[in-house]
């Protein structure tokens, strides 16, 4: 797919993937990938950093919390809008931009870490995401990143549930089936029906590729992985909110950290 058309899409879907993940509807987000990233991350304090495909900005700004000094970019103007928005309203010292992670507009050996929440999949060529990390990536510095898990969130996924509605088992097929734009459509789970009448579900393209391909990429691109992650909710958060219940059965999420040698 060419990018110009993924670019479309999520300018699309970005007004309201806005308004939804902040009125709390991006629960596997809030609850449950973000805090499990954000556990693994290294300190970063005094740090400069780069957020690749930051949307509106939420976890830009928990990085900016935690003492970096942050850079972020993405493809659609109005998420860059909306996180603009919030950082006149509430200062952390934020510079967002618009711009494309497969062609980073920054110098060589820029930062000091990069992150991309849940980004990189969304992109055609993850190969070329991963070079232009490394390049403006300090030496030893290092990219963490959160993916869809590949093995148990291929193109084919279904959680099956007993007679309780409790999930206990995962069917997942098409893991080998490379994906270059297949379209998929969906809201947050926890949407309400009032309000998915309002309004169009998301429009995402998909580029699935395997765990060996993941990994072929990383070592590809000079970068060297140091750590997994793989979150699962805990009883007391699947209590809470029963939608993350599913990744007590097997993980949708993966997260990576991989670093520039010195």
């Amino acid at each position: 797919m060419d990018p110009s058309i993924v670019a479309a899409h999520w300018e699309a879907n970005a007004e309201a993937w806005t308004r939804h993940s902040r009125a709390g509807y991006d629960v596997y987000r809030d609850a449950l990938n973000t805090p499990a990233f954000l556990a693994i991350l290294p300190p970063i304090d005094g740090l400069e950093g780069l957020d690749i495909g930051c949307g509106e900005g939420s976890n830009t700004r928990k990085l900016a919390q935690r003492g970096a000094r942050m850079t972020a970019v993405d493809i659609a103007p109005t998420f860059i809008r909306h996180a603009q928005e919030s950082e006149a309203a509430e200062p952390l010292g934020i510079r967002y931009l618009h711009g494309d992670g497969m062609a980073l507009p920054f110098a060589d050996a820029s930062f000091d870490f990069a992150t991309a929440f849940m980004s990189l999949m969304d992109m055609p060529s993850q190969q070329a995401v991963l070079q232009q990390a490394r390049r403006v990536l300090r030496p030893g510095g290092f990219l963490q990143f959160s993916i869809l898990h590949p093995c148990f969130v291929p193109p084919r996924r279904r959680n099956i549930r007993d007679a309780d509605g409790i999930p206990r088992a995962v069917e997942v097929a098409d893991y080998f089936e490379e994906t270059n734009g297949a379209v998929e459509t969906w809201w947050f789970s926890s949407l309400p029906a009032e309000e998915r009448s309002k309004v169009e579900p998301f429009r995402v393209p998909r580029f699935h590729r395997t765990l060996t391909d993941w990994v072929a990429m990383i070592v590809g691109a000079g970068l060297a992985i140091e750590a997994f992650g793989e979150p699962k909710a805990t009883v007391e958060q699947a209590e809470a909110e029963p939608i993350i219940a599913d990744t007590r059965v097997a993980p949708i999420f993966l997260h990576v950290r991989a670093r520039r040698p010195d």
